[in-house]
């Protein structure tokens, strides 16, 4: 069967060419070809081919289609002992012996050659042999009958081995001092230390902004990587610590994206893969691990600061009550607590701006749609939930309606918590300005948690839902 341009026939007969330069002869069923659509000189497509499929078939298509195992066999034969056999297979090993002794031979003494050739007739066994050490002493006479015997008794035993799941110890007192708290004490001295109050800004007005309203450190997370060079300008002027956020997926071929952020000299990274933390610390520039990574516990705590993390950026996942354990299993300078943010609903490789509002198919020929446009995607309910494009080209949709996590700073302080963070979407400057200031005023304990959630139109909770790990004891517990 072959496709032919605007047309598909079977193949009734093909007469190969004898010499070179000669046509080859394909006749088809009587009216199966419309010959008014078909044009001098179209490609024939062929589609089928019983000799190349035969040769694939063959590839596998075997007999034994079995992945055998390595083997190594060792032989010891002498005069007046029994005959040993001893098989190794990985990290199995047996050994097994003739309960006749060898007598010497009068004719036909054994040779390394007939017992490989006896030993290597695993056929039915999911084993092949690799190597044969074979020790001959005095021509010891071997009968064929007790090589075969011995091979199946060790292969046998070699098989039950291996059918045996391996033995594993429990261990636990480890496990018990894994569940152990990091600290469970809080630092006195966490009290007397200043709240720190950073802001993640995603357009230039915002840093600006931030910057005015005099904030410990402002994180960039732009969308044109161009604009790095001017926010590093623009807050060295204000004498406010830059912090520039990573790509939240990073592959292997764009290290380069890392590269860049470097070349701004930034005073930290807000690190949202492994592989930005890894360039971190080849490069030794601070960096905060954020929500990315998914800290849910104080182990995988510890372990980001062990990289070499300033502060740890607790799990989205989390909600109110399992966020105060891991404050109270970790030391409280450890971690760095988002009070207010639009929470990201998904990410994705697709490009939605390159898709609908470019002819172009990639980020080299769409003309960069992403920053002259905004693009919302509308719910059942009517909210509009903002759509982002990153540095990498892949898009991010943020929840419409803040959320705030002002009830919970109370608590977070009382526990010895100092650094807390703003993430913002597409507010205004003037908005940030009410938004930091209200969140100061809480931080100060001037207003109260409610006045300021509802001040700003926020939901009053912690954690993208009521949280998978809530325990079930207390389902009505406040987020």
């Amino acid at each position: 069967c072959v496709d032919l341009p605007l047309a598909k026939a079977v193949v009734a007969e093909v007469r190969p060419r004898v010499a070179a330069g000669e046509r080859v002869w394909i006749g088809f069923g009587h009216g199966e070809v419309d010959w008014e659509v078909i044009q001098d000189d179209a490609t024939i497509y062929k589609n089928d081919d019983p000799e190349l499929n035969k040769r694939l078939r063959a590839t596998f298509q075997k007999r034994d289609a079995v992945t055998r195992l390595p083997l190594d066999f060792q032989v010891v034969a002498r005069v007046g002992e029994t005959l040993v056999l001893q098989g190794t297979s990985g990290s199995q090993q047996v050994s097994v012996a003739s309960e006749q002794v060898l007598e010497p031979a009068r004719k036909h003494p054994a040779s390394e050659a007939i017992i490989r050739e006896k030993l290597a007739r695993l056929g039915a066994t999911t084993f092949e042999l690799r190597h044969l050490d074979v020790v001959l002493d005095g021509n010891p006479m071997v009968p064929s009958s007790l090589l075969n015997e011995l091979r199946r008794r060790a292969t046998d035993q070699l098989s039950e081995q291996l059918a045996e799941p391996p033995r594993r110890t429990l261990n636990l007192n480890a496990g018990r001092q894994l569940l152990e708290p990091i600290t469970s004490e809080v630092d006195p001295r966490a009290s007397e230390q200043p709240v720190q109050l950073s802001v993640l800004c995603r357009t230039m007005e915002q840093a600006e902004a931030a910057a005015n309203a005099k904030v410990d450190c402002v994180y960039v997370d732009f969308h044109d990587v161009r604009e790095y060079r001017e926010a590093r300008a623009r807050m060295a002027e204000h004498n406010v610590p830059l912090g520039i956020a990573t790509v939240r997926m990073q592959k292997p071929g764009e290290m380069g994206l890392l590269r860049v952020l470097r070349r701004h000299t930034p005073d930290l990274i807000l690190a949202r893969n492994l592989a930005a933390i890894n360039f971190c610390r080849n490069e030794s520039i601070p960096f905060v691990a954020d929500f990315s990574l998914n800290v849910a516990n104080h182990r995988t705590s510890e372990w980001l600061r062990d990289l070499g993390a300033g502060r740890i950026t607790a799990s989205y996942d989390l909600n109110r009550e399992q966020l105060m354990d891991l404050v109270a299993s970790i030391p409280s300078d450890w971690l760095e607590v988002v009070l207010h943010q639009h929470i990201p609903m998904f990410h994705m490789e697709h490009c939605v701006f390159c898709s609908v509002l470019s002819p172009g198919t990639n980020k080299t020929n769409c003309g960069r749609p992403c920053d002259r446009h905004v693009v919302q995607l509308r719910d059942r309910v009517g909210a509009e939930h903002t759509l982002q494009a990153d540095v990498a080209c892949r898009n991010t949709l943020y929840n419409a309606t803040p959320q705030s996590g002002a009830e919970v700073v109370a608590d977070l302080q009382r526990q010895g918590v100092r650094s807390f963070r703003l993430e913002m979407l597409e507010e205004s400057g003037d908005r940030m300005q009410e938004i930091i200031r209200l969140y100061r005023r809480l931080l100060a304990n001037e207003i109260s948690a409610e006045t300021v959630w509802k001040s700003l139109s926020a939901l009053n909770r912690v954690g993208v839902t009521r949280g998978t790990l809530e325990s079930k004891r207390n389902p009505l517990a406040i987020l």
